[in-house]
């Protein structure tokens, strides 16, 4: 993995960048900031990004290329769409990352390092800043859940389908009792039969 720093004339933003969602969030003074404090990082596949279990500080904008996210060894999800954030709780969670992040391809991604922002733009004096920055992850955290709700209702239906069927098709394989009426009744033996057997005895 390669990392470089993110070089650019104050104001002459790239376009492509510009269309960036997380970065489109801040006004052109502001996102001057925001990229003062960015890395450009090109990644070979199998990279690791961010490690489970570390601490680190920087917000990751997807530029091309795509990453597995993985808990314990197991892909969870994908993110292959670019301008796609991750990393982004970072910002609110100092806490260790609860998942890895690997590069499946060749990735090129910008690394916004949030506490080299805080030093450069102390929260208490730029208050209208870290709103648009807040509001910017409460929208991405906001999209998420909805996405992971859709998963679960679908998921949950088929278990409960799933349950329905395998419930038929064991009733079907039951035997079925055979009713008292159709079962074959024991011989009776006539009553002079059984009187030539008591006199014999």
């Amino acid at each position: 993995m390669k990392e470089f720093a993110f070089i650019h004339d104050h104001g002459a933003v790239p376009d492509a960048l510009r269309s960036v969602p997380f970065l489109g969030s801040f006004n052109d003074d502001q996102l001057d900031d925001v990229l003062d404090s960015s890395s450009y990082l090109q990644c070979e596949p199998g990279d690791v990004i961010i490690e489970e279990g570390a601490i680190d500080s920087r917000i990751y904008i997807l530029l091309s290329g795509t990453v597995d996210v993985c808990k314990g060894g197991k892909v969870l999800t994908s993110i292959s769409r670019a301008g796609e954030v991750f990393g982004e709780l970072a910002v609110v969670n100092e806490d260790r990352r609860s998942a890895s992040v690997v590069a499946n391809t060749k990735v090129v991604c910008l690394a916004v390092d949030q506490k080299f922002l805080q030093d450069i733009k102390p929260r208490d004096e730029h208050p209208a800043f870290y709103a648009a920055l807040y509001e910017f992850i409460a929208r991405v955290t906001a999209g998420r859940l909805e996405i992971t709700s859709r998963k679960l209702a679908v998921a949950e239906k088929e278990i409960r389908e799933l349950k329905e069927a395998l419930a038929a098709a064991s009733g079907a394989s039951k035997p079925r009792s055979t009713p008292a009426a159709t079962r074959k009744a024991k011989p009776r033996v006539p009553a002079k039969r059984k009187a030539l057997r008591a006199r014999k005895r």
